[in-house]
């Protein structure tokens, strides 16, 4: 008979213990978010081709163009032969076809005119500034109020820089009111069309999962800001100088190593750590929308016909919490 005023035991069905080397390993912590969209389509657009390339694609080109040409003398000839009427319509349209490619090739001209004038007067500011010239100063005064004389917008600045100019003995002070008259409402412009641009690839990026989609965004984006900020300026080019121009600008971004992500691009953004951890592809955004304001910004410096003096250039710290303030906030919440 047992005896129960006695202690009670009951046995459990213990687990083996585990030591350090039986414990699962413990999963590393997410990558960070690089950027990688805005790096492959700044690499994309900055490469430039091998002179193996270049001699391919132009005799490609070239080959293309003269069999076309003589398809098109052959056919339009053929034609008159048989037909003059028809010929004479074929002839027409030919003529009306060469006429249109060269207004398209003046128009890329006059668009690398307008870029080698704002680099001209870029480059005469410069020198008025280092000089301390003040009738090179007023002279580069004059050319950009003749520049902006067309835009309607323009005409109370260029009556207070014209109100206030004789009051102005130096260079330094002469460049100054230029910037703060003239230069003021386009750099507010262009600062829009950058936050307009790095708005979008952080949307794009953080909401479309299609392969590529971002990287397409991104790159397309950029062209249109690139041109827009050139037009803003006074620089406004054609399909050919728009993309030379957005060339330099990736290419110095891409030498001095501005399209990597560093720990102070993630914290100039608000919430921007907070976002990686909860979505990578919100992380993902966010650094992109801000390497997009960093282009900006070098465009800005690349077709502004003044150097930044009395005027602060445009931060990116600042551009990117304006752009994509309140932006990821409700679609994170």
């Amino acid at each position: 008979m047992a005896d129960k005023t006695g202690p009670v035991l009951i046995e459990l069905d213990t687990a083996p213990q585990v030591g350090p080397a039986e414990a699962p390993p413990v999963a590393d912590a997410p990558d960070p978010p690089t950027g990688a969209a805005m790096q492959m389509a700044a690499q994309l657009a900055a490469r430039r081709p091998s002179l193996l390339a270049r001699w391919f694609w132009g005799l490609l080109l070239s080959l293309i163009g003269f069999a076309v040409s003589v398809a098109a003398w052959d056919f339009v000839n053929g034609l008159l032969a048989r037909s003059p009427v028809l010929g004479t319509i074929a002839v027409g349209l030919t003529g009306l076809f060469v006429l249109v490619l060269l207004i398209i090739a003046v128009r890329e001209w006059a668009g690398f005119v307008r870029l080698g004038r704002l680099d001209g007067l870029r480059r005469s500011a410069d020198v008025a500034l280092t000089e301390g010239d003040l009738g090179a100063a007023r002279a580069v005064a004059d050319r950009l109020s003749r520049l902006y004389a067309p835009r309607a917008g323009m005409d109370w600045g260029r009556a207070r820089l014209a109100e206030r100019s004789g009051d102005v003995f130096d260079a330094d002070a002469m460049l100054g009111l230029v910037e703060t008259e003239l230069l003021a409402p386009l750099d507010n412009a262009a600062q829009g069309e950058v936050e307009a641009a790095a708005r979008q690839v952080a949307t794009v990026t953080a909401i479309v999962p299609l392969a590529l989609a971002d990287v397409f965004t991104a790159l397309t984006a950029n062209l249109r800001m690139i041109r827009r900020i050139a037009e803003i300026y006074g620089g406004r080019s054609g399909t050919l100088g728009s993309w030379r121009l957005t060339r330099s600008v990736l290419t110095h971004l891409v030498a001095t190593g501005a399209v990597a992500v560093g720990d102070d691009l993630i914290g100039s953004v608000a919430g921007g750590s907070v976002l990686s951890k909860i979505s990578r592809r919100f992380g993902e955004g966010v650094v992109n929308g801000a390497l997009t304001a960093r282009v900006g910004v070098a465009a800005i410096e690349v077709c502004r016909p003044l150097a930044f003096h009395k005027v602060d250039r445009p931060s990116v710290t600042g551009l990117v919490r304006r752009a994509l303030t309140g932006l990821f906030q409700r679609g994170s919440g």
